[in-house]
């Protein structure tokens, strides 16, 4: 993998000449994702264009030089996979390139595949059982993985989880890395970035939390948003205008209620989470309702 900045002679033409640019993906606070293709093989890629007055943790270091935290995450992360793009869950860096104004990172693009909140929608607003759990599994096993590469996302959430659908079993991918942060163990943070609606109790509370108790109550917001019929808010949650279905199973229900446990120390660790009943337990072949 080969990765450029603002020191080559001309690095827009240098991506002009790389990528073919298609259609805006999506936009948000942090920038405006595009569409395209690498010209030599037609890998499709997402082409995302970030303000530099927007890049909220500007630099870190990584082995011994400094980058953009964005692009030091992914370039951690994609390392890891020895540059074989598309084996793991995290989505690949392939370019990035510092325009001075704007910082630009090429992504891997999976295709065909949607979105988590499209998907849920798609379903018509809940899934099944053992859709979720395979969904789940997935997540667990991809916030294990950060962790152990000392990645703390802050922004797990359905709008950043990718459903690729082209295959029997839906695969998930993790996107957007531009809240993420290195972490180490045991470190606490007292500014939240991240969607607040998700934010864990005790940022609400104290303004103070840590990685590991607030990436297991995310993925529990993102569990109950896939079974509820409705978006999950950490407040009205609190203030029990949001309830947990009696409907569900036993093991399903308790793994939601710890990961959605207001006391942090009370939750299980992500670790915890991955040897649950629940996760390991075989659900019995049900008909999707929902297609």
């Amino acid at each position: 993998m080969k990765t450029l900045d603002a020191s080559g002679d001309n690095p827009i033409v240098d991506l002009e000449a790389k990528y073919f640019v298609l259609g805006q993906l999506g936009g948000g606070g942090c920038g405006s994702v595009f569409a395209g293709f690498r010209r030599e093989d037609l890998v499709p890629v997402a082409i995302k264009h970030i303000p530099k007055e927007n890049l909220y943790c500007k630099q870190v270091c990584l082995n011994g030089k400094k980058f953009p935290t964005e692009v030091a995450i992914m370039l951690k992360l994609t390392a890891k996979k020895n540059d074989s793009v598309g084996t793991s869950a995290p989505v690949s860096i392939l370019d990035w390139y510092d325009l001075g104004h704007e910082l630009i990172v090429v992504m891997e693009r999976p295709v065909p595949a949607i979105d988590l909140s499209t998907y849920i929608k798609l379903k018509r607003g809940s899934l099944q059982e053992g859709d979720a759990k395979n969904i789940m599994k997935q997540l667990v096993d991809a916030a294990i993985g950060l962790e152990k590469n000392g990645v703390f996302h802050r922004d797990i959430k359905p709008e950043n989880i990718l459903i690729e659908i082209g295959q029997s079993v839906p695969r998930v991918r993790v996107i957007d890395f531009g809240l993420s942060c290195l972490t180490k163990k045991g470190s606490f943070y007292s500014v939240f970035f991240g969607t607040e609606k998700y934010a864990p109790p005790e940022y609400c509370s104290s303004s103070v939390y840590r990685a590991g108790p607030s990436t297991v109550w995310q993925l529990g917001t993102v569990l109950y948003e896939m079974l509820h019929n409705q978006g999950f808010m950490t407040k009205r949650f609190l203030r029990k205008q949001l309830k947990i279905s009696s409907g569900l199973g036993k093991n399903l229900k308790d793994f939601l209620q710890l990961c959605l446990e207001k006391e942090p120390k009370l939750r299980p660790t992500l670790t915890e989470l991955q040897l649950h009943p629940w996760l390991r337990e075989t659900s019995p072949p049900n008909p999707d309702k929902n297609t």
